[in-house]
């Protein structure tokens, strides 16, 4: 398959002659890794079902990747062909990706969560011709599910597990493939130009069908480079990663981040707080990053005192805004820099707080665009707005994507390279944003928005709230009315009325207040921690309509 990425010569000539863009390949940085530290631990994968620690050095890894390379050549695999893999936070999937890179292919990691319906419009969208996934991960078999599935799949020539027997064994059929006497031949022959796409990553599927995001080595190199020098990191940082893999938070700043930096990534395939505060302390971690989620369980841990040092300074947070009390909270009992960020899969991190800034702009937005970057606020018909005032938020920089794979029609990004993020926002006098919600997520009530976002950062300082979402119900007097999901802590209950009675207590205005609660288990969730509303404004149309 012909990945079409879009990129005007006038971009491409920008981003070159202000320096932002740099040329380089993605691999040459694992191999100048490899040079200066060959047996240094690349990557500490801890397997939570087994609670095994598996230590992969620089040189074992790229031992283990050129094999995958020459045996995905060997299967079929052409230069710009997409291989698709849908593993847990393994060193597999590093060395999966170093081995697409070595044979100029296209890496496509698939959240491990997807089943038959994500999968047979994913891997048959980008016409995958590998498929590697976990024999059994959590009990679930991937392989005979995707056995299973094989008519759905035209384009899929081979299947491989890890873990797997015969035919589809991964370690028989790739990690253990022979290799010719000169490798680095075909590795040449392969070799990418920086503006090759280089990753298809499908959207998170917060607001509904996902999208194929295309990315290069330049908007990469770029993107990690700029997150490195906003965080104050070097080769002495050691990096948690929490997150899938599978998503930019954890490919780009769980993987590559600690890799161009000749450091060692910590891997956790299943997050359990427990385990994370274990890890940081055995593997004297230093950063985290991840979505509220992950934040609030290393808060709230009993294990904070007996794991916590003064080795883990720095937990960067995104996917949502942090409520205030629980940044308040996190800042003080763990001791560390707490950085909100902005970003997307689309254009990776584009805002920071920065480690030097007062508390209100830490605990209070989510961060000013980071050097090389743009953001602005704007009505809907494109013209700025006034500081403090909500608008749609447009973003432009060298990270931006080169397209959505097979939609160029899709691809909004205007004559200036701004790009529509979808985010509703305001942006104070010094130029910090601070999301407001989705566009798709407002609710207009009799003509009147509702500030989604002040309605659910109220709910998050009542004690026994755990997770807040609030969308529009659909009113056939009023348009929309807010619907408010909570998901309580373990003994507790929440009526309407107590809902009601707390917003008023705290002074929220009469007409923001919601006019339905549902209490949930647990919200619907992305496999990154985002909250997908889009689900939750389906459960509140079947509500109104009962």
């Amino acid at each position: 398959m012909v990945v079409d990425p879009i990129l005007p010569q006038e971009r491409t000539n920008a981003m070159r002659s202000e320096g932002w863009w740099r040329d380089e390949n993605l691999l040459d940085y694992f191999d100048a890794a490899l040079l200066a530290c060959p047996d240094d631990v690349a990557i500490v994968d801890y397997r939570t079902e087994t609670n095994e620690k598996i230590l992969v050095t620089y040189r074992e890894l790229d031992e283990k990747s050129r094999r995958i390379a020459v045996a995905l050549a060997h299967y079929g695999i052409e230069k710009q062909d997409v291989v698709s893999f849908q593993l847990p936070n393994w060193w597999q999937f590093v060395a999966i990706n170093l081995a697409c890179l070595r044979i100029g292919a296209v890496s496509n990691p698939l959240m491990p969560i997807f089943r038959e319906r994500e999968l047979s419009f994913m891997v048959d969208f980008a016409e995958s011709k590998v498929l590697i996934v976990p024999r059994l991960f959590r009990g679930f078999d991937h392989e005979s599910m995707i056995k299973g599935m094989r008519d759905q799949l035209p384009h899929l020539q081979h299947l491989f597990a890890v873990g797997g027997e015969g035919e589809t064994s991964f370690e028989d059929k790739l990690l253990n493939h022979s290799l010719p006497d000169d490798p680095d031949t075909l590795f040449r022959e392969r070799q990418l130009n920086p503006l090759d796409v280089i990753l298809l990553m499908y959207t998170s599927g917060t607001t509904g069908m996902p999208k194929g995001v295309m990315h290069c080595a330049n908007t990469f190199v770029y993107n990690v480079h700029e997150m490195t020098k906003r965080c104050a990191l070097t080769q002495d940082d050691n990096i948690l990663m929490g997150s899938p893999l599978a998503h930019l938070t954890g490919f780009m700043y769980g993987m590559w981040m600690p890799m161009i930096l000749r450091t060692k990534m910590i891997l956790l395939d299943l997050w359990n707080v427990n385990t994370g505060w274990q890890l940081i302390a055995e593997e004297s971690a230093s950063f985290a990053m991840g979505a509220t989620p992950f934040l609030a369980d290393l808060t709230n841990s009993d294990r904070v005192d007996e794991c916590n040092s003064s080795r883990f300074r720095l937990f960067v947070c995104g996917g949502a805004p942090i409520p205030r009390v629980l940044a308040e909270t996190a800042a003080e009992k763990l001791d560390i820099h707490l950085m909100a960020v902005w970003g997307m899969s689309e254009c990776g991190v584009v805002t920071t707080t920065k480690l030097d800034d007062p508390k209100d702009k830490v605990f209070g937005t989510d961060g000013v665009a980071v050097p090389g970057c743009t953001v602005k606020i704007v009505d809907q018909n494109r013209q700025p707005v006034a500081a403090g005032i909500e608008g749609l938020l447009l973003a432009r920089g060298p990270a931006t994507f080169i397209g959505y794979l097979k939609k160029p029609e899709a691809y909004d990004v205007d004559a200036d390279g701004f790009f529509d993020t979808g985010d509703l926002a305001t942006m104070d006098e010094d130029g910090y944003i601070r999301i407001t919600g989705r566009s798709k997520d407002i609710i207009i009530r009799g003509g009147e928005n509702i500030p989604i976002v002040e309605v659910e950062n109220l709910l998050y300082t009542h004690p026994d709230v755990i997770d807040c979402a609030v969308v529009a119900m659909p009113d056939d007097r009023l348009g929309e009315l807010g619907c408010c999901f909570l998901t309580l802590g373990e003994g507790v209950s929440m009526t309407f009325t107590d809902m009601i009675e707390f917003l008023k207590t705290n002074k929220l205005a009469k007409n923001y207040l919601p006019e339905h609660l549902e209490i949930l288990d647990d919200m619907p969730r992305t496999a990154s921690g985002k909250i997908q509303k889009f689900q939750l404004r389906e459960i509140a149309k079947t509500i109104r309509n009962t």
